[in-house]
């Protein structure tokens, strides 16, 4: 029963499918609003981790919204948990050559 239960959570796209949407999806809109803003093409790293951020924001949040809509309380916990633990293994291995520049004001406005 409770098999039946979690492949009906991944009914409709799979949860690798929208990870690569959520990641193609957010790599794209990097890539471009830094390109318009800065100039110049955004840093390689910079799109990557974001796009990973974005992936695995995505896919956590289908789960746990699918979870949500059947009571599922707890895969929908797990699938919260896991995707932070992804935005946050992304954030730690893929280092961003932009931030080391930034400091942040008194007013709490970053400056470059």
């Amino acid at each position: 029963m409770k098999r039946a239960k979690r492949k009906d959570l991944m009914a409709g796209d799979d949860v690798p499918t929208v990870f690569l949407r959520g990641m193609m999806v957010t790599g794209l809109l990097v890539a471009i609003q830094d390109r318009r803003a800065a100039r110049r093409p955004a840093a390689p790293a910079k799109v990557l981790r974001h796009a990973l951020q974005g992936g695995a924001a995505l896919a956590a949040g289908t789960v746990a919204a699918r979870a949500l809509t059947r009571n599922d309380l707890p895969l929908a916990l797990t699938a919260i948990a896991a995707g932070a633990a992804g935005v946050l293994a992304a954030e730690a291995l893929i280092p961003s050559p932009d931030t080391d520049d930034i400091k942040e004001s008194g007013r709490g406005q970053e400056e470059v």
